[in-house]
């Protein structure tokens, strides 16, 4: 299968957990032959848009247009990204902005219609980690960050099922560990 992972930390330097999450998927998903490229958020250089035209009139840059290139090869999407603030990082929600744009992840419809979804076909898995027990944000938050990924940007989209793996209280060792065989053994299974 093909895969992409969007690693969604906003800091390039390779020392978050977020970093060792995803470097295990891959790993495990190579291991099982799957092929698999990766997209570092944190890597590219493209501005924030400012307003619809830029988003649906602007060509997207350099950066950017690579990027769709690796989500249109693949048949799966890995998402990973910290909670910060009860939310993805602003730099991995400005990159879906900038990514997910008309003529690429949407087209235009009839009128009165809905947009038509031109990423279907892919399912994708959403990987987040964060400090507080993953119960915690499921049952108190309801998870509604990663709702709306789920709902407003990846399924509005076409991208269908999308899973997701919460990793709670990730500063403890232990935690660390169970998340990383996790990781790798859904990148095994090309899930």
């Amino acid at each position: 299968m093909n895969i992409t992972l969007i690693l969604g930390h906003p800091d390039a330097g390779g020392r978050h957990f977020c970093h060792a999450l995803g470097a295990a998927y891959v790993q495990g998903a190579k291991d099982a032959g799957h092929a698999v490229r990766t997209i570092d958020v944190a890597a590219l250089e493209f501005d924030l848009l400012r307003n619809a035209d830029e988003w649906q009139q602007a060509a997207p840059c350099g950066s950017i247009r690579e990027a769709q290139e690796s989500i249109a090869w693949a048949r799966h999407l890995v998402i990973v990204f910290p909670l910060w603030l009860g939310d993805m990082p602003a730099r991995l929600k400005g990159f879906f902005e900038q990514a997910f744009r008309p003529g690429f992840a949407i087209g235009r419809a009839p009128e009165g219609r809905m947009w038509k979804r031109l990423l279907k076909g892919r399912s994708a898995r959403i990987l987040v980690t964060m400090g507080m027990p993953a119960f915690f944000y499921r049952v108190y938050y309801r998870a509604h960050s990663v709702r709306s990924l789920k709902r407003n940007i990846l399924e509005f989209c076409g991208i269908a099922p999308v899973q997701t793996a919460y990793f709670g209280a990730v500063e403890s060792p232990r935690t660390r560990e169970l998340a990383l065989a996790k990781a790798q053994a859904l990148g095994r299974a090309g899930r």
